[in-house]
Order: structure tokens, then C-alpha cells, then sequence
């Protein structure tokens, strides 16, 4: 096994560096008793007190958790058909064009797909709120859940269903019987993927939201334009928990993915 030489452990400390001091720091200030974010009074909670006074936020964190949530549901059903559709229907008319579409918001911009959905809206008349947020959501979101799932499928011994049929359970029952189980890491992983990137999407609820659907990001991003205030950084860190723990939960959900495979 190759040691890493000093210049290699150079780049990845300043590489670090420049990821993670800037959060790290976002989390100290968080706890600094003075107004002055930049200076630092002493360590104190109190402003995550505040927060819990501030209405507007927590509006903001009650549409955004619920959105969330059902953006995340949706998309994680409808991007597990999708990845029967691609892994277990074969070649069919049509399937170029199909994968394209559910794999292009992976690689579209945001404010492309932010921008094609409100003209879409706009053009089908429908008002703007939280229901246009949850289903922009789901767009982007679903592509996501399909990738994962498709990597679990792909790998998926299908004669463990087919004893399953022949013990005499029909497609359907050998599906939520067996399938689903066995692919339920993925599947949990996909979830918990999708309800990280809704907490974390600003561009496409800016151009998707309404009045009275205002998401946390975008109330985040709103006040930070008249100046960073100790509340903003006490919920960001909360944010960056909420987040990390997602990420970390999703891991593990993929390692249990791998366990059931080795299996």
C-alpha cells in the first residue's frame, strides 16, 4: 500500500480546509453571545432562543420539512418504477427517449429546470404555493431515487423471486414479499437523498413558490441580503445537522444495501 507523500497530505488538508473551515466557523459563531457576528463576545445559546421566537423561520421550517417529506415520498415512488422500468423491461420502443427524461435533471441547471416548470404552471394555470413546490420537487428529486435503486437492482438475484412465484405468489406478491425487502436499502437511501436535496433547494422553489409557500432557504437567503445575523448562523447549524445526519443515515442504509448483497 502506497504512503501518501507530503505534498498529497498538503492538498488534502488545504482541500479540507477550504470545504469545511467555513462551516466550522459558521457553527463556532453560532454560539457567540454578541450581535456583531464577526466578533466574538463570549459563548452563549441564547440565540437559538431567539429562533424559536422568530415566526417567520419557523413558518419557513414548517413548509419546508413538509415539503420535503412528500416530495421525497412521491419521488421515491415514482423513481423505483422508473428503475424497474429501466433494469427490468428490457428493450421497448421508446426506451432512449424514456431514460433521457427521467436522467435529465441530474445534469439540467437549476435555473433551467426552475424556469421550464413555471412556464409550465403559468401555461397550465395552475397558482403557485406549496403544491408547485412539491411537485418541482419531485421532478428533480425523482431522477435521484432511480439511480440508487437501479444500482440495487442491477444487482438483484431474480431467482429468489422466481422461487417465490413458483411457490405460488403472483407478480404483485412477489414483489412486496420479497423484491421490496431485499431492495429496501436502496430504496430508504433514496428517500433520505431526496429529503436532503428539497431541505436544501433554493433555486427551484424561488421560481416555483407563492405567496404563503415561502421555504427556509429562500427565507435564509432573504435576509441574508440585509446582513448575517447570529439567528441565521443557529439555524444553519441546525440546518447542517439536519443534513448530515441524513447523509450519514443514507450511508449506513447503503452499507446495509451492501450486507443483504454479499449475502
Amino acid at each position: 500500500m502506497k504512503r501518501l507523500s507530503s505534498i498529497n497530505i498538503t492538498a488534502l488538508v488545504l482541500g479540507f480546509s477550504f470545504l469545511y473551515l467555513p462551516i466550522l466557523l459558521l457553527v463556532i459563531y453560532s454560539f457567540n453571545a454578541s450581535k456583531l457576528v464577526t466578533v466574538w463576545g463570549g459563548f452563549s445559546t441564547k440565540w437559538y432562543g431567539e429562533l424559536l421566537k422568530n415566526e417567520q423561520f419557523l413558518d419557513a421550517a414548517w413548509v419546508t420539512l413538509r415539503v420535503a417529506f412528500v416530495s421525497a415520498s412521491i419521488a421515491t415512488v415514482l423513481g423505483t418504477l422508473a428503475a424497474l422500468v429501466l433494469v427490468r423491461a428490457g428493450r421497448f420502443r421508446g426506451r432512449t427517449l424514456f431514460t433521457g427524461m427521467v436522467y435529465a435533471p441530474l445534469v439540467m441547471p437549476e435555473v433551467i429546470t426552475g424556469l421550464s416548470l413555471l412556464l409550465l404552471f403559468i401555461s397550465l394555470g395552475i397558482g403557485r404555493g406549496m403544491t408547485t413546490i412539491i411537485l418541482a420537487h419531485t421532478t428533480f428529486a425523482m431522477c435521484f431515487v432511480s439511480v440508487v435503486v437501479s444500482s440495487r437492482l442491477v444487482s438483484f438475484d431474480q431467482s429468489v423471486e422466481e422461487a417465490a412465484r413458483d411457490l405460488g405468489c403472483n407478480a404483485t406478491q412477489a414483489f412486496f414479499l420479497v423484491t421490496l425487502p431485499l431492495i429496501a436499502p436502496a430504496v430508504i437511501a433514496g428517500w433520505l437523498l431526496a429529503f436532503t436535496l428539497s431541505l436544501d433547494d433554493l433555486v427551484i422553489a424561488s421560481f416555483t413558490s407563492g405567496p404563503g409557500a415561502t421555504t427556509l432557504p429562500m427565507r435564509i437567503y432573504s435576509a441574508v441580503r440585509l446582513g448575517v445575523s447570529p439567528e441565521i448562523n443557529a439555524l444553519s447549524t441546525i440546518l447542517i445537522v439536519l443534513v448530515t445526519i441524513g447523509v450519514i443515515t443514507a450511508s449506513l442504509a447503503s452499507k446495509w444495501q451492501a450486507t443483504t448483497t454479499d449475502r
